[in-house]
């Protein structure tokens, strides 16, 4: 019992201290976020982000897991669609099915997105473009694209779930 209340206390300690500590654009909670790439093809993206946490708080990953770290990265890129793929203690993939509207015969549009936090490094790619922006806390124009014309599956769909 004694050990449980001292794990919760520990972890009440960290999570006030990484609110407070939390006063740059580019920080939630105890996550700094340095980078985001977005890569689209047809109407799907993968999001990758890297970013790193506070020291204070890893120990709380390996005693409660990465939930709230999972959550937080939820908060950050504002799709609640999105679908994790890896998360670690320094970089995450997303999944998003439908983050483009598809216009048909491989004509697709990725609208404006607002995100959570100020991103020091934002790279959006599609198959005939790749726009860079730095500390933007939106892509605010959307891009248009076409499909890249490949055959088979694509590198960015779901894993499948057959064996």
């Amino acid at each position: 019992m004694r050990t449980i209340a001292v794990v919760f206390g520990m972890i009440l300690f960290i999570s006030i201290v990484a609110h407070g500590m939390a006063a740059s654009e580019e920080r939630y909670g105890y996550i700094t976020v340095q980078d985001v790439t977005i890569n689209l093809q047809n109407d799907s993206a993968i999001i990758d982000v890297e970013y790193s946490v506070d020291e204070g708080t890893r120990i709380i990953f390996f005693l409660l897991g990465k939930q709230d770290l999972k959550n937080k990265l939820y908060h950050i890129l504002n799709y609640p669609e999105a679908q994790a793929r890896k998360i670690n203690l320094n970089a995450a993939e997303f999944y998003v099915e439908n983050a483009a509207y598809s216009y048909g015969k491989g004509i697709y549009w990725y609208p404006s997105h607002e995100f959570n936090v100020v991103i020091p490094s934002l790279t959006i790619r599609s198959p005939q473009v790749t726009r860079t922006f730095s500390m933007t806390s939106s892509f605010p124009d959307g891009i248009g694209y076409f499909d890249d014309g490949s055959t088979g599956r694509s590198p960015l769909s779901p894993p499948s779930d057959s064996g």
